[in-house]
């Protein structure tokens, strides 16, 4: 078992603790509990920078390589294009991320205005989810196009 996925749980923990922490001093002083929630952010940004710098720095797998059967051979044709393999999982990766995050701005704007629009007039609600449902659409084309990228990698 690798070392990250075994010290995972432990992050999440702590993560969860110090969020809790940040919250709780939230209610006693609102500007400490702020600056708390802002060095948290800063470090799982961190965090997340460090394993993206070890995702790219990282070797393929070369498991079997060494017995010459067909195990070193899928490895060598596996790893042969990997420079443009991994900028395709990169790119669906962003292709993902970019989706769902304009996706969720838009859900939250159209979401908010078709409960607005309900409280008025309930009888329009059908039309205000196939508004809602159109924004989530975003997140499926970009879906959609990850799955394009990665079947070409």
């Amino acid at each position: 078992m690798s070392p990250w996925f075994a010290g995972l749980p432990l992050v999440l923990i702590l993560v969860v603790l110090l969020a809790v922490g940040a919250l709780a001093l939230m209610r006693r002083n609102r500007r400490t509990g702020i600056k708390a929630l802002l060095g948290l952010n800063a470090l799982l940004m961190a965090g997340a920078l460090a394993l993206f710098a070890a995702a790219l720095n990282a070797a393929p797998a070369t498991a079997g390589v060494g017995d010459g059967g067909a195990a070193s051979t899928a490895v060598a044709m596996a790893t042969e294009g990997s420079d443009s393999s991994g900028a395709a999982l990169i790119g669906a990766a962003i292709a993902v991320a970019g989706s769902s995050i304009g996706a969720a701005i838009a859900v939250a704007y159209t979401g908010s205005a078709a409960l607005a629009a309900m409280s008025e007039r309930p009888e329009i609600f059908g039309r205000a989810m196939v508004v809602v449902g159109l924004a989530e659409g975003i997140a499926i084309y970009g879906l959609i196009i990850s799955i394009i990228l990665i079947g070409q990698a």
